[in-house]
């Protein structure tokens, strides 16, 4: 219930039923969230993900924000700091994840590790721009909000949400082109082999058994982004064992079908991102891709970068 009542506060405004109060509330109260007025909870990032750190126990009000920014223009109070030290755990945390991983690829393929950056690859002239207009659709659902304009701030959400697919699909192509060419890198088989029979091709697996192939492998992701690598590996090599029980079921003949992909299906390549910490297969689809890139959780990580990126700058522009 807390959970659904923050949620359409987000929406809506805490004083949506007409019974909350603020008028003698001040932003220095101990009660509200001087993380929310710096700019940004970590409650309200991780909702619904692994990390989801449950609904922030203390008031976040946006006119007590603008009255926080207000004060903090004449020099009255400055809650950067504490939000720059959070950030910088969070981070930290984050981090330690990547290079755990990255030592367990490395320790089975040198090459992996460094195979890939997912921050690199994704970062275009057309992704930034699109970030930059999610950040300015956010300053707009703020206003709105603020002005109590809900029919407003759906649509600017929608928009807003318009934007981060657009983005995310941008980013899943832009990885699956990295990913194509790391693929190439692999080792291929014979290029010019002899001339053998055709390759007996298997029928698709049936329904039922297709269905607990799809279940083995969304366990395998789940697994290789909570960092346990063997068992995503272990979970991978069950899906392919349906598979490869399914394809003892009359086999078909064709030739033009077969590629070098289906003799190394069983090698599921994986890379780290390392925005999130995330494992990500060089086989994965664009729309898994997409998926990644559009999760909380991998938002939630770059919006904190992000956020400490520009405390950072803030920061150094007035020690200057």
């Amino acid at each position: 219930m807390d959970a659904l009542r923050k949620q359409l506060d987000v929406l809506m405004g805490a004083n949506r039923n007409g019974d909350v109060t603020e008028v003698d509330r001040n932003y220095s109260d101990r009660d509200v969230c001087r993380l929310f007025l710096a700019g940004l909870c970590p409650h309200d990032l991780f909702q619904l993900t692994k990390m989801d750190l449950g609904p922030c126990p203390k008031v976040h009000s946006l006119q007590l924000r603008k009255d926080y920014e207000v004060a903090k223009v004449k020099g009255m109070h400055n809650f950067d700091r504490d939000l720059e030290e959070l950030i910088e755990r969070l981070i930290v945390e984050c981090e330690r994840k990547i290079q755990r991983a990255l030592k367990r690829l490395e320790d089975e393929d040198a090459k992996a590790a460094i195979a890939i950056s997912v921050s690199q690859v994704t970062q275009t002239p057309e992704v930034m721009e699109l970030s930059k207009q999610i950040k300015e659709k956010l300053k707009e659902v703020d206003a709105f909000d603020l002005e109590g304009k809900t029919d407003s701030k759906i649509r600017a959400l929608e928009a807003l949400e318009e934007l981060r697919t657009k983005r995310a699909d941008k980013q899943a192509m832009l990885l699956l082109d990295a990913f194509n060419k790391d693929r190439a890198s692999l080792p291929q088989p014979n290029q010019n082999p002899p001339q053998l029979a055709p390759v007996p091709m298997p029928n698709p697996p049936d329904p039922h058994t297709q269905e607990m192939i799809n279940q083995k492998l969304k366990k395998a992701e789940d697994l290789g982004e909570q960092g346990m690598i063997e068992e995503a590996q272990k979970a991978l090599e069950e899906a392919e064992a349906l598979k490869k029980m399914s394809a003892r079921q009359e086999p078909t003949l064709d030739s033009s079908k077969y590629t070098a992909v289906d003799v190394r299906i069983t090698d599921q390549k994986l890379r780290v991102c390392d925005i999130c910490g995330a494992f990500l297969s060089v086989y994965d689809s664009d729309r898994r891709l997409a998926d990644h890139f559009g999760g909380k959780l991998h938002l939630g990580y770059m919006h904190i970068r992000e956020k400490l990126a520009e405390l950072q700058a803030s920061s150094k522009a007035l020690q200057l």
